[in-house]
């Protein structure tokens, strides 16, 4: 890593889920101060579009599935040593349901994607030492709803996860970044009529009086990265919703 002046530490980092909502954010956000940016994957499309609304030459992309451990293995042969990993992977297709009826086999990809592929990138990554690695967990850890038993056992599972490695692979820092309930394009998948009115009654339970942005997210990943004494430690951007 070197400074740009700032004070601010740049280097090259990777994005697992930076092909769209919070990952492109936070794509945008490291390579605007500085950073060689490669986002990672599963559509090759997907990624394409992304590279090209980031632009300017300093973000690449790989395809790669992080609940497939020789993808990941390879991922990390083909970039090399990074300063910073951060994934927002996170397959939701059948991850929600009630436990009388689910189905597992068609539920697991979130589990696989967001728990085993998160230790699957701290098994493979090629980071510095000083470098860091950040998880994307969410809110349901801490409100879940019914039927969202495997979100919310995911969730609280991955910030676990985020402290034991921040002891075993110290001195890499590992961290969690909690989001709340952010506009991005899930939203869009919901069988809604009412939709924007939905929204709305959402934002309105909410301390902030509004629901997060991705760029919100994205400001709270750089600043974990970013300071050097931070480690196994949940960073909550959810508008005040715990306390609600």
């Amino acid at each position: 890593m070197t400074d740009n002046g700032s004070g601010t530490q740049v280097g090259r980092a990777v994005v697992v889920g930076g092909g769209s909502g919070m990952g492109q954010a936070i794509a945008d956000a490291l390579q605007a101060a500085g950073n060689e940016v490669i986002i990672v994957g599963r559509s090759e499309q997907r990624l394409a579009d992304a590279v090209r609304e980031l632009g300017d030459g300093k973000v690449s992309a790989v395809v790669a599935d992080v609940a497939d451990e020789e993808q990941v293995s390879r991922l990390f042969e083909t970039v090399g040593t990074v300063d910073h990993v951060i994934t927002t992977a996170a397959d939701l297709a059948g991850a929600y349901g009630p436990v009388a009826t689910f189905d597992f086999e068609h539920g697991r990809g979130f589990l696989e994607t967001k728990l085993i592929g998160s230790m699957l990138l701290a098994k493979h990554a090629r980071l510095t030492e000083n470098g860091s690695l950040t998880f994307i967990s969410g809110i349901a850890a801490y409100r879940p709803a019914v039927g969202g038993a495997m979100v919310a056992a995911v969730n609280a599972a991955l910030e676990g996860l985020t402290r034991a490695l921040a002891v075993e692979l110290s001195p890499i820092r590992v961290n969690a970044v909690s989001p709340g309930w952010v506009l991005t394009d899930i939203w869009e998948s919901m069988p809604w009529e009412d939709k924007q009115e939905r929204l709305a009654a959402m934002a309105e339970k909410l301390p902030a009086r509004r629901l997060g942005r991705p760029d919100d997210i994205a400001a709270a990943v750089l600043s974990v990265i970013g300071n050097g004494f931070v480690t196994g430690t949940v960073l909550h951007v959810d508008g005040g919703h715990r306390l609600v």
